[in-house]
């Protein structure tokens, strides 16, 4: 996977490190996926569909990419799991501190470990909002803790985690589970009111770890492990947006595209998805304007993550 290319064929005017205020992290890793592979060629089908998008967004009225999207080199750590969340949570906290709006595009959903604890740690009383088909609350599975089956245990414990869309878990993870803040899909769909008190049970602070799998399978096929019964498209934009109008949203991941070479429409529904989250967030913003991620440089400037030495 290369970076020679700039995100959607951008000009280099606008992906520039230094004038870009928006950071895209690859993160094209696959290595504790349990049915469906492929997780790590997500990254790079998402930023090929990326290239042949329109940049003028209908509904914004806006092009966000004229804010700056600067795309990193792939993280491409794979020694272990640990390693791996070890290398995502250190260089999106570096991108956090350089004041970037920083988002991630995995591979699998065990990254999101590594870059919820980043966000936790420099911004304060964090609300994790994780849109999913799955709970993955499991403390530990198939020997770590850093699987796709755990990737929000850690946030369960440390953060205001809300989960929305869950349909599929075992029943181990109700002891974790907290259910006045899961939304399950099949209470969802008789509640016209869900938005509302999703967004009720957030904080100010929101970091959204989106894992495609919350789609339904007939607009998203292209995922590890598909469960029926998921978001349809308008119902999902329309949630994204107020949460992105009412809160502040400080960063946000996208994972477990796994890519078919015969079906080339979730990729670009993931290249869509993207897109429009960032112009949710930019809009009404002007190019020109100074772009503050609202990161405290005090808020646990000087704290040693808490995890970094612990023991398996």
């Amino acid at each position: 996977m290369s970076t020679s290319k700039n995100y959607a064929g951008i000009s280099d005017e606008f992906a520039q490190l230094e004038k870009s205020k928006i950071i895209l992290i690859p993160v094209p890793y696959d290595g504790t996926s349990t049915w469906g592979k492929g997780a790590d060629k997500g990254p790079e089908a998402f930023l090929e569909a990326s290239e042949n998008m329109e940049l003028y967004d209908i509904e914004t009225d806006s092009e966000v990419y004229k804010q700056g999207i600067h795309l990193t080199d792939p993280i491409t750590e794979n020694s272990s799991p640990e390693a791996m969340v070890n290398e995502v949570h250190a260089v999106t906290k570096d991108f956090i501190k350089r004041n970037k709006f920083v988002t991630l595009f995995g591979g699998e959903h065990s990254i999101s470990i590594g870059s919820i604890r980043a966000f936790n740690e420099c911004f304060d009383n964090l609300t994790v909002l994780q849109i999913d088909a799955h709970a993955d609350l499991r403390e530990s599975y198939e020997g770590t803790k850093y699987n796709h089956a755990c990737a929000v245990y850690e946030a369960s414990q440390t953060t205001n985690l809300v989960q929305v869309g869950i349909r599929s878990m075992d029943v181990i993870e109700k002891t974790v589970m907290d259910e006045e803040k899961t939304f399950f899909a099949h209470d969802m769909v008789a509640d016209e009111y869900w938005t509302d008190k999703v967004v009720e049970a957030m904080t100010e602070n929101v970091f959204i770890t989106f894992d495609l799998d919350a789609f339904d399978p007939s607009i998203m096929p292209s995922t590890g492990t598909p469960e029926p019964g998921g978001l349809l498209w308008y119902e999902t934009m329309e949630f994204l947006k107020q949460v992105f109008e009412e809160k502040n949203v400080v960063g946000f991941d996208i994972v477990e595209l796994c890519p078919n070479k015969n079906d080339k429409s979730s990729d670009f529904l993931a290249a869509k998805l993207y897109y429009k989250m960032l112009s949710y967030k930019f809009a009404g913003q002007d190019f020109n304007q100074e772009y503050d991620n609202t990161f405290d440089i005090d808020y646990k400037a000087n704290t040693i993550s808490k995890f970094e030495n612990d023991e398996e």
